[in-house]
């Protein structure tokens, strides 16, 4: 059969028809495949991993998180994550609980760690920032009125969104911490 461009288009819509009929025919015989996210509640975040900041949408059905991915309308990373935050629903759910979640005390001098609970930790905390507040306080230096102490330093995360690092910063000024950094200076 000589090629001319009648015969052209003609093979080429016979090819095109076969392979449109061929398609739909094949992929009505699939079975669709599960929606793993049907039935979930997104919440969008960012990622506490760096100062960057890039953006997560968290997938939680009855109250377990079920998929964390990449924000695509976030403008910093529009979708895209590194290898640390790829793997951050292995925190999530990490069935091989290498995480702590309780709270582990070793005592001066000791080789054994305890558990101790959530309101001692917090009553021990808080002695020691007191303590430590009050050896160092500084009320007047030069005849003026200064009301700080130099005994503690205060360091916020880059992970913190603008209310969180507005209630750090005025609990740690309130308490008279004048050395106040945060992670993205360091």
């Amino acid at each position: 059969m000589p090629v001319t461009r009648r015969n052209f288009l003609k093979l080429s819509g016979a090819t095109a028809a076969g392979a449109f009929l061929g398609g739909t025919s094949f992929l009505t015989g699939c079975k669709p495949l599960p929606d793993k996210l049907k039935g979930t509640k997104e919440s969008s975040t960012i990622c506490p991993y760096c100062g960057v900041g890039c953006g997560l949408i968290v997938s939680a059905r009855n109250g377990k998180v079920v998929n964390i991915e990449g924000d695509p309308e976030h403008p910093i990373n529009k979708g895209s994550l590194c290898a640390k935050g790829a793997a951050l629903y292995q925190i999530a759910s990490n069935p091989i609980k290498r995480r702590l979640d309780k709270v582990q005390y070793r005592r001066p001098g000791g080789t054994q760690w305890e558990e101790i609970s959530w309101e001692k930790a917090f009553e021990m905390m808080a002695e020691r920032i007191k303590d430590a507040r009050d050896k160092t306080f500084i009320e007047k230096e030069n005849n003026v009125t200064v009301n700080r102490t130099a005994g503690i330093v205060g360091l916020g995360g880059a992970a913190l969104d603008n209310e969180e690092c507005y209630v750090w910063s005025k609990f740690a000024r309130l308490i008279g911490l004048t050395y106040l950094e945060h992670q993205a200076r360091i």
